[in-house]
Formats: C-alpha cells, sequence, structure tokens
C-alpha cells in the first residue's frame, strides 16, 4: 500500500491499516480540534453570546467520550410497522461509504488506503453511495417526518451532486488526471493553487459540498424546527450515533478533499518564501511532515466554512435551495469547465506553468509583470468577467412571470381573513 514498494504481505493484512489509519488520523486530529464537541460548539455559542462546556472541561476534549457512552447506553427501538431489514441496514449504508472514502483520500505522501489510477472517479463513486442510505432511513421508518426528510433529501442532492462533480472535472482537466497525488504534484510542480487558476470551481464546490453533507444553510432533510429531526426522527441509541458520526466524517472529508484539490494538498504552502526569508527557516519549513499540513488546511476550511456558514446563515426555504442548485450552480459549473479546457488548451500546458521558485512550492520573485499575471490574474479576470455577465443575465428576468410560479403563488387563506359560510 506504501510507496517505493512497500508492503506488509497480502492484502487482507492490509486492511486495518489502510482504513484505519487515515480515519483514526482524522478523528483524532481534526475531532478534537474542530469537532462538535469541541471547535465549533465554542464558535456557535460565542456568536450565540451563550456559555458552553469548554469553560469548564478543557474544550470539550472529554464530550467526545461522554457522547459516545450517551449513545452506547441507550436504548434502540425500532418503529412497530417499519421495514426492520432496510431500517437496521440504512446507517450502515451511510458510515460504511464514509469510511470507504476516507480510505481512498490520501493524508499524506505515504498514508492512504489505497490509490487507484482513477482515485477521484473511485472516491465520488462510492460518495454517491450514501444518499441511498439516506432515502431508504427515511421510507422505512414509515414515519411522515422521516419520509419527507428522505425525499427532501434526494431532490436537494440530485440538484447539487451535478455542479460538484462539474466543479471537480474542472480540476481533472487543469491537473489533467483523475488521481489525487497526481493532482496535488501538479499544483507543487507548477507552484499555483488550483483556487488561484479556477476560483470559480473553489467555490461551487464548497457550496456543493455544504448542500451534499446537509450543513446550515441547506439542512432542509433534517429541518429541526419543521420535521423533528428529519430522516434521523426514528433512530436512538448507537445508531444515531453513527449518523451523527457519518455526518461530521463527510464533512471532514469534504474539508480534506478541498485542500487537496485547491490548496496544493499535503505541500507546504510559501516555502519558496521561507528559502528567500533564510534558508535554514526554509528547511524547518519543509521539515514539518505533510499529514501536519492537510490537517490544518482542512481545519481552516471547517472552521472558515462549515463553522462560520452553520453559525450566521439561516435555513433557505426548499424552493429556493433547489432553484439555486439548478438555475446557478449548474450554468455556473458549466462555465468553469468550459474556462478550464479553454486555460488548459492555450494558457497552462504541460510547460506553460513554469515560472516557479527553484526550491519550488511558490512563485519566483523576479517575475515581470506579464509573467505574473498569466499564470495568477488571467483566470480571476476572466472568471469575474463570465460571472457577471451570467449574473447580469439572470438579473434580467421579468419578476411578474416568477412571481406567478407554482411555488411562489399562495395557496392558503391568511388566517384571520376567512368569513364564515364561504369555500
Amino acid at each position: 500500500v506504501g510507496e517505493n514498494g512497500v508492503t506488509a504481505g497480502e492484502w487482507w493484512n492490509m486492511i486495518p491499516y489502510g482504513l484505519g489509519k487515515p480515519v483514526g488520523a482524522i478523528n483524532g486530529w481534526l475531532n478534537k480540534i474542530a469537532g462538535n464537541s469541541g471547535h465549533e460548539q465554542e464558535m456557535v455559542n460565542r456568536v450565540g453570546n451563550r456559555s458552553w462546556y469548554g469553560v469548564t472541561i478543557f474544550p470539550g476534549f472529554f464530550q467526545n467520550i461522554a457522547d459516545g457512552m450517551k449513545f452506547l447506553t441507550k436504548e434502540h427501538m425500532v418503529p412497530t410497522r417499519a421495514d426492520k431489514v432496510i431500517f437496521e441496514l440504512a446507517p450502515y449504508l451511510v458510515i460504511s461509504s464514509t469510511i470507504m472514502i476516507l480510505g481512498m483520500i490520501p493524508l499524506a505522501s505515504g498514508i492512504y488506503g489505497a490509490n487507484p489510477e482513477l482515485s477521484v472517479l473511485f472516491a465520488f463513486a462510492i460518495f454517491g453511495i450514501a444518499p441511498l442510505g439516506v432515502f431508504f432511513a427515511g421510507w422505512s421508518s414509515n414515519n411522515k417526518y422521516t419520509l419527507l426528510g428522505g425525499i427532501r433529501s434526494a431532490a436537494q442532492l440530485t440538484a447539487y451532486e451535478i455542479p460538484l462533480l462539474l466543479s471537480i472535472l474542472g480540476v481533472c482537466v487543469m491537473a489533467g488526471s483523475f488521481n489525487f497525488i497526481e493532482i496535488i504534484h501538479f499544483q507543487h510542480s507548477s507552484g499555483v493553487w488550483l483556487f488561484f487558476l479556477m476560483p470559480l470551481g473553489g467555490v461551487l464546490f464548497l457550496v456543493s459540498m455544504i448542500a451534499e453533507v446537509e450543513r446550515i444553510p441547506f439542512d432542509m432533510p433534517e429541518a429541526e424546527a419543521e420535521l423533528v429531526e428529519g430522516w434521523w426522527t426514528e433512530y436512538g441509541g448507537m445508531r444515531f450515533g453513527l449518523l451523527f458520526a457519518a455526518e461530521y466524517m463527510r464533512v471532514y472529508a469534504a474539508s480534506i478533499l478541498f485542500a487537496h484539490f485547491f490548496m496544493g494538498g499535503w505541500h507546504a504552502p510559501f516555502a519558496g518564501t521561507m528559502y528567500h526569508i533564510h534558508p535554514l527557516l526554509g528547511e524547518a519549513w519543509q521539515a514539518i511532515p505533510g499529514i501536519v499540513w492537510t490537517l490544518l488546511k482542512a481545519w481552516f476550511i471547517f472552521t472558515v466554512v462549515f463553522v462560520w456558514a452553520r453559525t450566521a446563515l439561516p435555513r433557505i426555504r426548499t424552493d429556493q435551495i433547489l432553484e439555486f442548485g439548478w438555475r446557478m450552480l449548474l450554468p455556473l459549473a458549466v462555465l468553469q469547465v468550459v474556462l478550464a479546457i479553454v486555460y488548459r488548451l492555450y494558457f497552462f500546458d504541460v510547460g506553460g506553468l513554469s515560472d516557479v521558485d527553484s526550491q519550488g512550492g511558490g512563485m519566483a520573485w523576479d517575475l515581470t509583470i506579464l509573467e505574473f499575471t498569466i499564470p495568477w490574474g488571467l483566470p480571476i479576470i476572466t472568471t469575474i468577467f463570465w460571472g457577471a455577465i451570467f449574473m447580469i443575465m439572470m438579473k434580467d428576468e421579468n419578476i411578474e412571470e416568477n412571481e406567478e410560479r407554482m411555488y411562489h403563488v399562495r395557496t392558503m387563506t391568511p388566517a384571520g381573513t376567512h368569513v364564515a359560510g364561504q369555500e
């Protein structure tokens, strides 16, 4: 499994290592630093001006243990008229597919569970299994709230999975590969993070991922104020704990994927700058293990994007979520793929990104304005230009026609206006 032909006997001997090491590293680092029981809860309560348990317990460090013991000791009850086989199968379908994704994602140069040639394609094929478990859970519970949550989940994931895959396709076109490691090596050898080459793709990826993992403001399938707990409503005990853990593992996977696709993966940022300041500083900077950089970048994305969105944004209405996905994100994702193809063919071929620091990891300091603008400014300028054109075209619509759409028409009489004897 490791690089340079390093193996540990037969392939089945590597299964615990291949799955346990990535999952253990992610849960051990991220869950204690940025998990629901630590950093996220602190931010949520600070925004709401509330106290939290981290004030008295070292930043929520032991809260995960307490939550696990609580889930283990609670009773699991299956609804009387539920489809028991599918009801029991659904949580394991969600959690197992999530663990398989984490086993496919490399954390550093030699830390991964598997590295097929088309690892990106494999990972997102597995990523699409979990929504089936979500729908099965909602349908098999024989509950109106869970069924509505499952239907909402199917509609939302269908609307946002296509823009997500198109944004990833743009990354693969730019890097010329469907392999995680080769995409990361492309960014390192070119000296440019793909977020600077395709910022629109990065934004589309993040927005679509928030919807895919059903986080606020796209938590329509759960919607505690409307559907109790959505498709989880009938689950209790450790099965609820598994679904809860799977949600956060998918969020962690999304954060690591963004770090790999758009932030250079496990390679140290600003390495060339550190070498220019002092060679010893550059050597020390490069000596930091790659897994540390991966988890730090993922922690940054988790904190700045996922936690901030949860604390600052309200839930979006159902029709607005679907309209936003189909009418705005999908055309922008297609635009990003076209731009990526043009960049790759005419500006960023194999030898086109050669103006990098000899030490690696950054642009050279002696570039001319033209040499600096082509790899850095051109993608940003063209993305802003075509994105602005698209937004102008979206705004140039007949507002009265929009108001006549089915989901904009008032279907119920306002309270207090009904007259007795009238239909």
